[in-house]
């Protein structure tokens, strides 16, 4: 049995804070420096151009990638022979607190979603823990701004509209959305289970590296023809028209009701962030 302290799950937590709010992981910059060099339209490649200069200039500064520091969504793989020594969540809550508070990101979390009023520190934090074999405490802080989570959508969908219904609500979430989420984006998109199921699926597969596809084939298959679909909206970055519209995207499935076919598009933008850490 592994014992697991609160307080080393809110330096963790912390951590991962400022970390990801600072620097963008591996796959998603190598996929903005591939759309640059791929990318034919002018004005389309000198705006990827910009967006790859924000990210040295706020390595260097050691700033914000974005100035939406967003929601801390923090996901955990628990294993079941691990021992959480203290209250779980409250350390979680109490590491964004330190994170957002030390490494000056901007708070914008609201303690009531219709009576609104800041709660200065970025709680709560958005938690979702998932259950594995073994010793594992595996962190991770994936902040989401909302100029893109607002672009988010769910569809029921009917068992007859199949995967041609499914493509359909995918690319016409992208087109609706148009410049508004800060394009180029990366699209998680989950498929089965319930109505709150799908959602979390959706959210999920943003977590997934972009350079991973889906192990099942079908659904691998789906993300290639999903993206050149999308890209081929000519949407480009930031709304100015190109090639690029979306650096990537993934597929989570899970079984569903033989009467249902629930869809869920979560739209992030180009810096779409995510730091782990395991304990």
């Amino acid at each position: 049995m592994k014992t697991v302290t609160a307080q080393q799950i809110t330096d963790t937590v912390a951590r991962l804070c400022i970390r990801a709010n600072r620097e963008l992981p591996r796959d998603v910059a190598q996929a903005l420096a591939e759309a640059r060099s791929r990318e034919p339209w002018p004005l389309a490649q000198n705006t990827l151009s910009l967006l790859q200069e924000n990210l040295s200039v706020a390595s260097q500064s050691c700033l914000p990638i974005c100035q939406d520091t967003g929601m801390a969504c923090v996901f955990v793989e628990l294993g079941t022979d691990v021992h959480i020594q203290g209250d779980f969540e409250q350390a979680i809550h109490e590491g964004v607190r330190q994170g957002y508070t030390q490494g000056y990101l901007r708070k914008s979390m609201v303690a009531d979603p219709l009576r609104r009023g800041n709660t200065g520190d970025n709680t709560p934090a958005a938690i979702t823990v998932h259950l594995t074999a073994g010793e594992t405490c595996r962190i991770t802080v994936a902040p989401k701004g909302f100029g893109s989570e607002n672009m988010s959508r769910l569809a029921m969908l009917k068992p007859a509209d199949g995967v041609e219904g499914f493509k359909k609500f995918v690319v016409d979430t992208v087109r609706a959305a148009g410049p508004n989420p800060c394009p180029p984006v990366i699209l998680g998109i989950g498929v089965g289970g319930s109505f709150d199921k799908v959602a979390c699926l959706a959210k999920k597969a943003l977590l997934r590296p972009l350079d991973t596809p889906n192990p099942d084939p079908y659904y691998a298959a789906l993300e290639r023809e999903l993206l050149a679909e999308v890209n081929a909206l000519g949407i480009g970055p930031q709304g100015f028209g190109g090639k690029t519209t979306c650096l990537g995207l993934a597929i989570e499935s899970m079984p569903t009701h033989v009467a249902g076919l629930p869809v869920a598009v979560n739209v992030s933008c180009h810096v779409t962030r995510r730091a782990t850490e395991e304990i």
